[in-house]
């Protein structure tokens, strides 16, 4: 026999349990760890390149430290201002937020709570420059990309990938404690990398950004012209990629790992055009992530394994 209370209490248990707590995985993944992880990289490579000598424990630990605090908490603020969209969409539909795994206060608290120790830290054992920079990028990415640029032009990539392109800037300030040309160069390559990396999502995810009304390059302006500037992007990026080996700052090995990286960039940006294979705009980029990590990776091999034994001016 049925009780009058049953649709009571299964209202009640499913209330209660969209209302308990959030797990640490929660916002773990609210940081966006896989990103934070490659920007880890790329900071990394800016401290050991900054230096011909080995880079001080602490400014490792404490420097990455401090910068992943940040980068996490930029992201953090991304989950909460896009909970809305994340949820219409099926690459995000399940993160933390806009499942309600998080609610929104839980999250600010987070955001607050991880940015100001990451500042914190590297204001206090790093430098006051390496905490101003990183609190700008926190800043453009959290605040300028996510509620205006984003939303405002198909230019968004663009223009908001200068915040994402500053790791390796990071690095270098943490050790030298000052804004250098090989830095820049280093920043650089990454806001070159950014569009055809991030378009090639795009183009792939289209219908969805559609959907919520974001205006990718995509949506606007049709996958024949996305592409194309994929391709001039990847252009510029491949010339940029072998500054380093301009000015000096790395020797033969880099250069040649450079070109090969970028021949490979080249193809996959060409066969968006030509192919009409529906995964290649994905596997373009997943290329793309390999492409960057590979690139900086062979930039640290050369410092350490073929240092340079001559500048060029």
């Amino acid at each position: 026999m049925l009780r009058p209370n049953d649709g009571g209490s299964n209202l009640t248990q499913t209330l209660s349990e969209s209302l308990e707590d959030p797990t640490w995985r929660d916002f773990l993944e609210m940081c966006k760890p896989r990103v934070v992880l490659l920007m880890l990289l790329c900071s990394l490579v800016g401290m050991l390149l900054a230096s011909e000598a080995f880079v001080g424990v602490e400014i490792l630990v404490l420097g990455n430290l401090g910068i992943a605090l940040v980068a996490g908490s930029a992201a953090a603020l991304n989950h909460l201002i896009d909970s809305r969209i994340d949820a219409k969409m099926d690459r995000t539909k399940d993160r933390p937020v806009a499942q309600g795994r998080v609610r929104p206060l839980q999250g600010a608290i987070f955001v607050g709570v991880t940015g100001a120790l990451g500042i914190t830290i590297l204001a206090l054992y790093i430098n006051p420059l390496t905490a101003w920079l990183n609190f700008g990028s926190w800043l453009g990415y959290g605040v300028i990309y996510s509620i205006y640029l984003k939303r405002l032009t198909p230019q968004n990539i663009v223009i908001g990938g200068l915040f994402g392109a500053a790791p390796p800037l990071f690095g270098w300030t943490a050790v030298t404690g000052s804004i250098d040309g090989g830095g820049l160069i280093l920043v650089l390559i990454i806001f070159a990398w950014t569009p055809p990396h991030f378009w090639a999502l795009a183009i792939d995810r289209k219908e969805e950004y559609r959907k919520v009304n974001v205006p990718m390059l995509p949506v606007t302006h049709g996958e024949k012209y996305t592409k194309l500037h994929i391709l001039l992007y990847t252009v510029i990026l491949l010339i940029c990629s072998v500054l380093p080996y301009v000015i000096g700052m790395s020797n033969l090995f880099y250069l040649s790992s450079a070109v090969a990286l970028g021949a490979g960039f080249m193809f996959w940006s060409l066969l968006m055009i030509f192919s009409q294979k529906t995964n290649v705009p994905f596997d373009t980029f997943r290329y793309s992530i390999f492409y960057l990590a590979a690139l900086f990776v062979s930039l640290l091999l050369d410092h350490y394994f073929f240092p340079v034994t001559y500048t060029v001016v």
